[in-house]
């Protein structure tokens, strides 16, 4: 497993961990970051053993966004900026894209380019002191991390342009409200939700979870027809697969099938 300095990388138990580590910062994101975020990414998005991601932070903070500290304030910061997107997008493209699933527990705040990260997983769970921040037009720019892809997907436009050009903070109750998260967590039960919600998932039937990951991206650019099409091709695919065997053997019975991931 390759050392990573601003990260905490783990893996046990098919769940790959991912944790933010630069807490005295935030958890912000600096050079080093993003291009660890980026090969970290890849790493597990590629190594089969891995059936569940698992992200947060360490710390009271989830991430900031991009490290303020690090930037001048005028066109100089321009190469900074497109370095720090292109390392924190091609994290988010792979997360995105996973042939498994993600589960993102956030602790504190989210905010700036830490926002697109704290949302993209397939369950979000949120500390109850948690909240959630478009945050770019305090400093008079756009958007970065994902956060206007996913933001009308999962709240719809009208909400989405409410949280961006109001800019206020989301409660951790009202995030699960609004489906920006799927649970509210005590925040002394966070860290145990997400290793519970991410090894149920690594236990789960990998590749149908692959494959109806990708239906659902699938579906915004897809016509009916062609998403009915897919879908049937996806599930006769799976016919294939040990996991179904598993499952269709123990159907009906009183033991739960153990599914293997292929």
């Amino acid at each position: 497993m390759a050392d990573y300095e601003t990260l905490e990388v783990g893996r046990e138990d098919g769940v790959a961990r991912i944790a933010f580590d630069r807490p005295e910062s935030h958890n912000s994101l600096d050079e080093q970051m993003t291009g660890e975020l980026a090969d970290v990414a890849h790493d597990v998005v590629s190594d089969d053993d891995v059936r569940c991601i698992a992200l947060t932070g360490n710390g009271s903070v989830f991430n900031t966004g991009a490290d303020l500290t690090a930037l001048s304030g005028d066109g100089s910061d321009e190469p900074t900026l497109r370095t720090l997107a292109g390392g924190l997008h091609e994290f988010l493209s792979q997360l995105l894209r996973a042939p498994k699933p993600v589960v993102t527990g956030v602790n504190g705040v989210a905010a700036g380019g830490g926002l697109g990260p704290a949302i993209c997983g397939d369950v979000v769970l949120v500390g109850e002191s948690a909240r959630l921040e478009f945050a770019y037009p305090r400093i008079g720019l756009s958007a970065d991390g994902g956060s206007t892809y996913l933001l009308p997907r999962l709240v719809g436009l009208r909400r989405a342009q409410e949280l961006v050009f109001r800019d206020e903070p989301v409660e951790a109750d009202e995030a699960v409200e609004i489906g920006l998260a799927t649970e509210q967590v005590p925040d002394g039960d966070l860290d145990d939700r997400l290793e519970e919600e991410a090894a149920r998932l690594a236990d789960g039937p990998t590749r149908a979870y692959a494959t109806t990951r990708r239906l659902l991206a699938e579906s915004y650019g897809n016509s009916l027809d062609e998403q009915l099409a897919e879908e049937a091709d996806g599930i006769a695919a799976l016919t294939n697969t040990e996991d179904f065997s598993r499952g269709h053997a123990a159907f009906g019975g009183d033991e739960e099938p153990e599914f293997v991931g292929r």
